[in-house]
């Protein structure tokens, strides 16, 4: 399986990703910010399949952690989640960078769909806030 990064500032998402991933047999290393996710990245020479990272965060908010990984470590697949929907709208443009956001509060089918399509490299759709609410997200 895959060996995964999860940065997340609270505790309960975290734990509820992390748990999910483990279950599903991967490796999971997590943070509570983006400057502690920038420092196990650093640490672990950037051996990770996947880096999953919340927008929002303490020190070091996921944006900044997407673009420092990303410029250290470009074969690495980012995805975001959020619950702010300003804060998802600043990871349009980023597309070359981020593979989604997932936006919060996600199911835990829905975590490990975008997990699996990520690490299976198929495309993403950053859907936009518009046709999320046509569609009641």
């Amino acid at each position: 399986m895959a060996r995964i990064l999860v940065a997340e500032d609270d505790d309960n998402v975290r734990q509820f990703v992390v748990r999910a991933l483990e279950l599903k047999g991967h490796e999971v290393v997590f943070a509570e910010d983006g400057g502690l996710a920038a420092e196990a990245m650093a640490e672990h020479d950037g051996a990770f399949d996947l880096m999953l990272s919340d927008i929002k965060m303490p020190v070091m908010d996921g944006i900044a952690l997407s673009l420092s990984v990303a410029a250290a470590y470009p074969e690495i697949t980012i995805l975001l989640m959020t619950g702010f929907a300003d804060q998802r709208e600043r990871a349009h443009g980023l597309e070359a960078l981020i593979y989604d956001v997932i936006p919060k509060p996600f199911s835990l089918q829905m975590l490990m769909d975008k997990v699996d399509d990520a690490l299976a490299g198929r495309p993403a759709e950053i859907v936009s806030l518009a046709r999320q609410a046509m569609n009641g997200g």
